[in-house]
């Protein structure tokens, strides 16, 4: 199907926490010198700063959509205490929101790292059948099998198929990151999508280089699901997507992935020591911004700990601003 016949639904959305977290503040600003972010981004006495979970709920077409999910709360103690994460998670925030997990229609998510997808599945308490049995997620060594269910049983996972096939087969530059139990129990209701690349295989592109193609040539609607569309955003992963969709007032809003996880992020240089390609985090920086300026997107950001949503505007520098929305 193509961009132009799909049927126009709008949606109304919700911002949900689903837990704050930290990550080490060096890995995440790469080869900015600490000198530089740590003016504007707090350290704990680890180095770490303060991220968030932000994911989203889409209402609309008769249908209710679950755009990212967090961690969710597979992963140890130990685990957890080297993220410095609490207990609350996205079925926390669905709750509060009126919404049970069961009524989910589809969930998408702009890549499979466990701080994204680890919420699609959840722990499995006694008394309850497993939806899958095997190896358990975690950072601090092995772990004894456990049992898992699916946090949304009704719901289909839209991603890219190259992200799909990098998650299965661990491709990353972390070494845990992809973890089995919330990637195998999803194998008979993933939906793979293949966006075209902002970029030809092979084209080695300037850092303020534009895409040829159109963003409505890039971007795919997602099949069953109306109104929600996706663009390849390489970067952080090959196959990490932006995910795209009109509310109900009219605005484009785009959910931002890696390539610009917070407001700290968005100078052209800063990209994230877990990326697979950081020149190419840079590039894809620079053209999503220019879009959203040319075409006045709303932005919401992954991993935002304060407001996070903001339009752009081009500066006197030759770069960009993030104006609060």
């Amino acid at each position: 199907m193509q961009l132009q016949d799909q049927p126009r639904v709008r949606f109304s959305w919700r911002l949900l926490r689903a837990g704050s977290f930290r990550l080490d503040g060096g890995s995440m600003f790469g080869l900015i010198p600490r000198t530089v972010w740590s003016r504007s981004v707090p350290v704990d006495e680890k180095g770490r700063i303060t991220v968030e979970h932000n994911c989203l709920l889409l209402e609309g077409g008769g249908r209710l959509v679950v755009i990212e999910a967090g961690t969710g709360d597979k992963l140890d103690p130990k685990s957890r205490d080297l993220f410095g994460m609490g207990d609350r998670d996205i079925r926390a925030a669905l709750h509060e929101a009126g919404c049970r997990c069961e009524d989910i229609h589809a969930a998408v998510t702009t890549h499979l790292h466990f701080d994204h997808s680890g919420g699609l599945t959840r722990t499995c308490p006694a008394g309850e059948k497993p939806d899958w049995f095997g190896p358990a997620s975690g950072m601090a060594g092995s772990r004894p099998d456990h049992g898992v269910k699916l946090t949304f049983p009704n719901a289909m996972l839209y991603t890219q198929r190259r992200e799909w096939d990098d998650a299965l087969a661990n491709r990353s530059v972390m070494t845990r990151t992809y973890f089995r139990d919330h990637l195998e129990p999803l194998r008979d209701r993933v939906v793979l999508v293949d966006s075209p690349r902002p970029f030809a295989t092979g084209v080695v592109p300037d850092r303020d280089e534009l895409p040829t193609l159109t963003v409505e040539m890039r971007e795919s609607p997602l099949p069953g699901l109306p109104g929600v569309s996706v663009l390849l955003a390489p970067g952080h992963t090959w196959g990490q997507q932006a995910i795209k969709f009109e509310d109900t007032t009219g605005r484009t809003v785009v959910f931002v992935p890696d390539v610009m996880p917070t407001a700290a992020h968005v100078g052209q240089a800063y990209s994230l020591a877990y990326d697979v390609e950081p020149y190419t985090s840079c590039v894809t920086r620079h053209w999503l911004l220019h879009e959203a300026t040319e075409r006045g997107w709303l932005l919401v950001l992954d991993h935002e700990p304060g407001h996070p949503c903001f339009t752009v505007k081009r500066n006197d520098k030759g770069w960009f601003d993030l104006m609060p929305a």
